[in-house]
């Protein structure tokens, strides 16, 4: 059985974070806190105060067993400043690290899968790796999602 390393899947982390960031500055503040003339849109700023709700909970709270409070309806109307933003994803990924320091792929998560999640997707729910894997997927997907708005913020 081959396995991924956990340093080639946190490397593809900061590069969906990065991607984020540059994105971020490029908008700047007014832009970044803009939603698309879309029904039910979210604006930049609140799709990455998003996944870093999404790295907090997932790798503190279902990876290494550390409390975490989230108010997850927040992330969806959160508006300021891009600096600020910013200092608070380079904070999320030191916590991220401290978070995996004792990171086993195959083991068990340490922390609560909360059930709607457990019942509804069990196959990532299984395994730390297949946690940290689904942080991946939501940067990943958020970050496409965050170009997207870029773009319609823009016009």
């Amino acid at each position: 059985m081959s396995t991924v390393q956990l340093d080639d899947v946190v490397t593809h982390v900061d590069r969906a974070l990065r991607g984020m960031a540059e994105t971020l500055i490029d908008l700047g503040d007014d832009r970044a806190n803009e939603s698309p003339d879309l029904s039910g849109a979210n604006s930049p700023f609140q799709i990455v105060t998003h996944c870093l709700g999404v790295m907090e909970f997932w790798g503190g709270q279902v990876i290494a067993d550390r409390e975490v409070t989230r108010d997850r309806a927040a992330e969806f109307t959160a508006r300021g400043k891009v600096d600020h933003l910013l200092d608070r994803i380079i904070s999320a990924r030191v916590q991220l690290g401290t978070d995996l320091a004792d990171f086993d792929g195959a083991a068990p998560p340490r922390g609560p899968v909360p059930d709607r999640d457990r019942d509804d997707m069990p196959e990532f729910t299984r395994t730390q790796g297949g946690v940290l894997m689904h942080i991946y997927e939501e940067l990943s997907q958020h970050r496409g999602h965050l170009e997207v708005t870029a773009d319609l913020v823009r016009t």
